[in-house]
């Protein structure tokens, strides 16, 4: 795939990014496009490995090793490298209905498992998938595909995140008539409102819902299946009743002072601040704002570091981000081997920004929160950090703690499952984790005609694990209606 020697020729090249400090001043996305040639060269790193790893979404570890929708990547890239853009196109929306959003916030799997990547720098396979859908929208090619026939089938889907549409788009296809609900009031779950408009703007995801709109997928918002519309109505009026709500129960941290003003989850932060941008360009500044506050952000990971890009741009006095974790490796160490993820040390657009700013990585590893500290008004003032042993359960050090000025403290510490309701009403049952009990790659619950896919069924993921599971789960309820399938 691509140019035999490629590999040899073309050293690794990503995206250049606009300044730390000049991309801070807006929320446009910070990523710059590179040039054709400059993606041609790129594709041509793809080193006829023989066995490729990139797309074969396994898991190892504990974590994705490869692509979890098996995107066909030596096959684009090479195609990218023969200048043969509109059937890269083809090959990627084959086994991808979203590449523009993967292309821009998937943390890359098959990166870490490219065999180039043993003892090279990885091929550049996100930055090349996003040039390809990009390319695609900008020459036409991207258009409505309706269905040549209507199976007369109709489909409700809760939840309008990457599986809920995921599963939509496969399922309109097929010829069904399928009906998204969403309790917000706009399309695209998290992707709307939970990854701020500097990672993905807007008008991408509007676009897509507005082509899968033409093609024939019917979309409500503001409507909460459970309290609006009780769930069990969605399985009277519909053949089938998919759910895809996520996981939007946030782990909370019960430490003195929680109740504290100015103590707030990371997704009541963001969400707020998306939401106020769409509606009025943030013009009496955000809801929940950073401006001029000290704010710690307890919690790494992609949404903390969302939290630290949006504080910045909301122009914070100071940042701190809480990782409980130690420091990962600059390399791979001898219990991370190829092709697992690595696991290594990482500086991400808003620990840049933070560093560019106020001269240092905003990261104090191995520490946690102890405390946190108000006025007399009730208003948080200070929290009280620890350092914590090396390894679980990560018990606080006697001695080092230490008070610093905190009147924002945003807690991105990950989440533990669906919330119940739409469960509880058609009595679906929960496993273990407190997740919507279906199996993988059968999706179907105790209630027959009512499937699960995404976050609320394997608990908080990547966006290529709800992609796969929005093919899967419509795979498998077109499987259910029909007696057969052609979906894969």
């Amino acid at each position: 795939m691509g140019k035999p020697t490629g590999f040899k020729e073309f050293t690794r090249q990503t995206p250049a990014e606009r300044g730390p400090k000049l991309r801070i001043l807006d929320w446009n996305e910070f990523h710059e496009h590179m040039d054709i040639l400059d993606l041609r060269k790129q594709g041509a790193r793809c080193m006829d490995c023989g066995v490729p790893f990139c797309h074969s979404g396994t898991m190892m570890a504990g974590m994705a090793s490869g692509c979890p929708i098996n995107n066909l990547i030596p096959e684009w890239n090479d195609l990218v490298y023969r200048n043969h853009w509109r059937e890269a196109l083809d090959r990627l929306h084959k086994t991808n209905n979203f590449p523009e959003f993967t292309g821009r916030v998937c943390p890359a799997p098959c990166e870490g498992s490219c065999v180039l990547g043993i003892n090279n720098p990885a091929v550049t396979i996100k930055s090349i998938e996003c040039a390809i859908i990009d390319r695609g929208f900008e020459e036409g090619w991207v258009v409505p595909q309706l269905p040549s026939t209507r199976t007369g089938k109709s489909i409700a889907i809760v939840g309008s995140g990457p599986a809920g549409l995921a599963a939509a788009a496969q399922l309109n296809s097929a010829g069904h008539n399928v009906t998204v609900y969403e309790r917000a009031d706009r399309i695209g779950g998290l992707l709307m409102y939970g990854i701020p408009n500097m990672k993905l703007e807007k008008h991408i995801v509007e676009r897509r819902v507005k082509l899968l709109e033409e093609e024939g997928v019917k979309f409500v918002t503001g409507v909460e299946i459970g309290k609006q519309i009780p769930a069990d109505k969605l399985k009277s009026d519909f053949d089938a009743v998919i759910l895809c709500t996520g996981a939007t129960r946030p782990r909370d941290l019960p430490i003195p002072g929680r109740e504290l003003k100015g103590v707030h989850f990371a997704m009541e932060f963001l969400w707020a601040n998306t939401k106020t941008l769409l509606d009025d360009g943030l013009k009496n500044g955000a809801p929940i704002s950073a401006k001029g506050k000290n704010v710690v952000v307890i919690g790494g990971g992609d949404t903390g570091n969302d939290c630290i890009g949006t504080s910045m741009r909301h122009g914070c006095k100071s940042l701190i981000n809480l990782e409980i974790v130690p420091q990962s490796p600059a390399e791979r160490a001898a219990n991370n081997p190829w092709p697992q993820w690595p696991r290594i040390y990482r500086v991400d657009y808003g620990h840049a920004e933070v560093e560019a700013v106020f001269g240092k990585d905003p990261r104090s590893f191995s520490t946690t929160a102890l405390e946190f500290i108000g006025n007399a008004a009730g208003e948080l003032t200070h929290i009280k950090l620890a350092e914590v042993d090396a390894a679980p359960p990560f018990k606080a050090k006697a001695g080092t703690e230490r008070i610093v000025p905190c009147e924002l403290a945003l807690l991105a510490m990950g989440f533990l499952g669906p919330e119940s309701p739409v469960a509880e009403q058609l009595g679906v049952k929960l496993d273990s984790r407190s997740n919507y009990e279906a199996e993988h790659n059968k999706f179907t619950t105790n209630v027959p005609g009512v499937f699960a896919a995404g976050d609320c069924r394997r608990g908080q993921s990547l966006i290529v694990w709800a992609i796969n599971e929005g093919r899967g789960v419509a795979r498998e309820c077109d499987r259910y209606l029909m007696g057969k399938t052609e979906l894969v």
